[in-house]
């Protein structure tokens, strides 16, 4: 009778454990695997007599490098359509007021996913949501927010579920129905939150189709008050809440999510130390999206020196969308955090595992190499952390455990 199903052994292993330093690094180290959960952590040599008889499965990693599963913890890659040639314009000097006038910009996503069925709309996430698996994430969030009504927000969530059943791969939902007021609102956004507040976050609640309700609280979303009612409606159903905030302006945004006690606010380029100093008290985590900055040749940088001096944990994401951040490498992420924010690369890993599993509160689960935590690891073809950060265009995974 074995003891564990699979047991990995001469491997570098970065623990990622929360509050432990230099990557909570055991060399040599061994995990035993039982029915996908940690069941044994330590050293190689700790075990070495009885290797042979200990596992169904011995994976020899030969020094490599073991991590925590990837977590993108911010995404909004289900959704239909492609919006390249904005892009094309923007490059060639047209405005983006001018295309969203001649009918581009986030409602055109949110007309091509309209029209889309529930299997194009599959079809076309799928291919993205493949390239973060290929690069050993483990653990999706995927936000609505092209449907702007119940029905469309619905099906995208499902697309969502699906997508994470179908591949074996945790995936946490976040309604967005408060990302953009939809056309037929235009005149009248209040309306609008009305319809989010008393009909699409009590029905997709009961549905039980979302983990989390997230805004867009900025000049070109929704006002700080107009948030606020939708936190308000989330708090009714027992929902927890995060928030696009601070990306353009200061409007409060992580200041307010965190009086809700908020999972995190993400962007916060432009929050101030006010802010910084709520979200420590709350636990909020500031989720920072270095490819959607880069995009938009941003020059307002978050600011991460406060964020470190008031412990506030800071995770990193693709902000995987058709608009500003077109991107389904995670790890092309992880090297824009440490150029565009001089994160370094221990922050940076801390920021897509351990610190994004607390931007979607499922740091008891996964996020770090711990016992009893899921076994969701990676077996990557290098010897240091630092390697993942470093070299651009290589996929060093060798093999994913979830």
């Amino acid at each position: 009778m074995f003891k564990w199903d699979k047991l990995i052994i001469n491997a570098t292993i970065a623990t990622m454990a929360e509050g432990s330093h230099d990557y909570g690094m055991i060399k040599d180290g061994a995990i035993g695997i039982l029915n996908g959960r940690i069941e044994w952590l330590g050293t190689t040599a700790g075990i070495a007599n009885s290797i042979d008889s200990l596992a169904k499965e011995l994976i020899d990693a030969q020094g490599c490098l073991v991590t925590p599963g990837l977590i993108d913890c911010h995404t909004h890659l289900v959704f239909a359509g492609n919006r390249c040639d904005e892009f094309e314009q923007r490059l060639n000097g047209v405005a983006y007021e001018e295309i969203a006038r001649n009918g581009g910009g986030i409602l055109s996503t949110v007309r091509a996913t309209r029209e889309a069925s529930f299997d194009e709309l599959y079809q076309q996430s799928l291919p993205r949501f493949e390239a973060l698996m290929s690069e050993g994430v483990t653990t999706v969030e995927i936000k609505s927010g092209y449907g702007l009504d119940f029905e469309n927000e619905l099906k995208m969530l499902k697309v969502a579920k699906k997508l994470g059943k179908e591949h074996g791969i945790d995936v946490k939902t976040t309604l967005l129905a408060a990302h953009a007021v939809p056309p037929e609102y235009k005149d009248n956004p209040d309306a609008y939150v009305d319809i989010v507040c008393t009909q699409i976050i009590p029905k997709i609640a009961e549905l039980k189709m979302t983990d989390c309700v997230d805004a867009f609280c900025e000049g070109i979303g929704f006002s700080y008050e107009q948030t606020k009612r939708v936190f308000d409606a989330a708090a009714r159903w027992g929902l927890p809440v995060k928030l696009h905030a601070d990306q353009l302006s200061d409007l409060n945004g992580a200041e307010l999510v965190a009086e809700y006690s908020g999972l995190s606010a993400d962007h916060v380029e432009y929050t101030s130390l006010k802010s910084v100093k709520a979200m420590a008290k709350a636990g909020t985590v500031a989720v920072l999206l270095p490819y959607a900055f880069y995009i938009l040749k941003e020059t307002q940088l978050p600011p991460i020196a406060a964020f470190r001096k008031h412990h506030v944990p800071i995770a990193v994401s693709t902000d995987c969308n058709p608009g500003t951040a077109p991107s389904s490498s995670l790890l092309t992420t992880m090297n824009k955090a440490c150029i565009e924010f001089s994160l370094t690369p221990e922050e940076v890993l801390k920021g897509v595992t351990i610190n994004a599993a607390m931007a979607l509160g499922i740091e008891d689960e996964t996020g770090s190499i711990e016992f009893g935590k899921k076994a969701h690891l990676v077996l990557w073809n290098c010897k240091s952390p630092a390697d993942l950060s470093y070299w651009q265009g290589m996929n060093r995974v060798q093999r994913v455990f979830n």
